[in-house]
């Protein structure tokens, strides 16, 4: 089987609201959406908004209150860049979690939730080249 993801979709309350964190706040683009998902073309991805209620009747599951444990990253080129992009983010719907600061194992990061409270991590780690594309390549 290849090793790959084709789409990580979250589960939203409000799609206007999680748009306009997206939206505005990331500054990504829609490639598809209508009244119950949003999806949006990453690098290599899609990332999907879907109202959670359509999720769970797709998925034949009931929702789970509020996100699993996981955390999504975005990464940035720089160190410097972080904490401005926590808090750009934050003038959009998402809440800091952890202002930036240095982890043992090296980099620099700090988190923010979504509208939704679907975790983000915004990181720099300078062995973690990011092509011009936005490839994120593991180790140089």
């Amino acid at each position: 089987m290849q090793q790959q993801i084709s789409i990580v979709t979250l589960g939203v309350s409000d799609l206007a609201r999680s748009r306009h964190f997206y939206v505005e706040g990331f500054v990504w683009r829609p490639v598809f959406e209508n009244p119950e998902i949003i999806f949006y073309q990453m690098n290599g991805l899609m990332l999907g908004t879907w109202l959670v209620s359509s999720l769970d009747a797709d998925s034949q599951r009931k929702h789970a209150a509020g996100p699993s444990a996981f955390a999504l990253a975005h990464n940035v080129t720089t160190k410097e860049a972080v904490q401005p992009t926590l808090d750009h983010l934050a003038r959009f719907g998402g809440t800091i979690l952890r202002v930036a600061d240095a982890p043992p194992h090296g980099g620099f990061r700090g988190y923010v939730a979504d509208p939704d409270g679907h975790a983000w991590e915004i990181a720099w780690n300078p062995a973690w080249p990011i092509s011009p594309e936005g490839y994120v390549t593991f180790g140089t």
